[in-house]
């Protein structure tokens, strides 16, 4: 990241720590739009972008439309784009996917970023117009995106390793319950044909008392269901019932309960986790790059 936070030596953030940790900065801005751009990162992509979406919607206000309000709200967890009134939220951009942000120097209302769509995995830019705020709103995801990146490397990104190791053992363990469940099955299968085996020797008409079942080992299965029989104690009463076993936990091979090391934070870890933290460590190696740039090139951008 070695020109994300540049522009700190000039400016200093904003805002506290506790501000975008805890709660967001919002602001208030009209949308342009976004349009998908080839690139994460370059002065001359959002340029483009900017003189593309300013000109889409000069053509819009000259047939009478406006350009819509929104709202950002900025905090360590992202950028969110909502509709003013209603708070509905219509973009929410995370920090790891922003790569680069920048504010026009000659026209302090237009800032712009780019962030790499969830779902589509595409480049898109974001292009927006507020009243000499653009600096501002640029500094403010700089020093979140700054505070994110420390946040993650205290939690989650360095633990990347040792989550890969756990997820790991955890496939090795669920191979080896799988390869006992097919043993177990082979096991049955022999216990049957050496049943079958058995009564297809026997005399014809011959009667043998009957015995419980037992394996291949001469063992008689072990059961959970049934209950071994009752021996009268020295007092000749019988002993009191053996009380019926709760429902079965599921086990693994080793007779223990089966480790799920994300099951305790469910509800900050997705089932996905690993991918998601190699998405986030991805991201934020690439780092955010601020720029203050000049947008403005003829005189259309300057109407609208």
């Amino acid at each position: 990241m070695n020109r994300a936070f540049s522009r700190k030596k000039d400016k200093t953030w904003m805002h506290t720590p506790e501000a975008l940790s805890k709660h967001y900065i919002p602001y208030n801005a009209k949308f342009l739009g976004s349009t998908e751009v080839e690139q994460p990162k370059g002065t001359e992509v959002v340029r483009d972008a900017v003189r593309k979406l300013k000109f889409a919607r000069h053509i819009k206000k000259s047939e009478g439309q406006k350009i819509p309000k929104v709202e950002l709200q900025i905090s360590i967890y992202g950028v969110k784009i909502l509709e003013p009134k209603t708070k509905e939220v219509q973009h929410n951009c995370q920090l790891h996917r922003i790569s680069f942000c920048a504010d026009d120097k000659t026209d302090k209302r237009i800032f712009t970023f780019i962030c790499k769509d969830s779902e589509s995995n595409k480049h898109l830019c974001y292009v927006f117009d507020s009243e000499k705020c653009a600096e501002e709103i640029t500094l403010t995801i700089g020093q979140a995106f700054n505070l994110a990146y420390r946040k993650f490397l205290e939690s989650g990104g360095k633990d990347v390793e040792t989550r890969k190791q756990i997820a790991g053992l955890q496939k090795r363990i669920q191979d080896l319950e799988t390869e006992n469940v097919e043993l177990k099955n082979k096991v049955q299968d022999l216990e049957n044909q050496l049943r079958i085996t058995q009564v297809s020797a026997s005399p014809a008409g011959s009667v043998s008392p009957q015995s419980p079942s037992t394996d291949i080992f001469d063992m008689v299965p072990f059961s959970p269901t049934s209950h071994p029989p009752a021996v009268p104690t020295p007092n000749g009463t019988q002993p009191p019932p053996v009380p019926g076993r709760a429902a079965e936990i599921k086990r693994d091979l080793f007779g223990a309960e089966p480790f799920d090391p994300f099951s305790c934070a469910a509800g900050d870890f997705p089932p996905d986790i690993q991918s998601k933290l190699d998405e986030m460590q991805e991201g934020f190696k690439m780092g955010l790059t601020l720029e203050g740039t000049v947008f403005c090139l003829d005189p259309v951008d300057s109407k609208c």
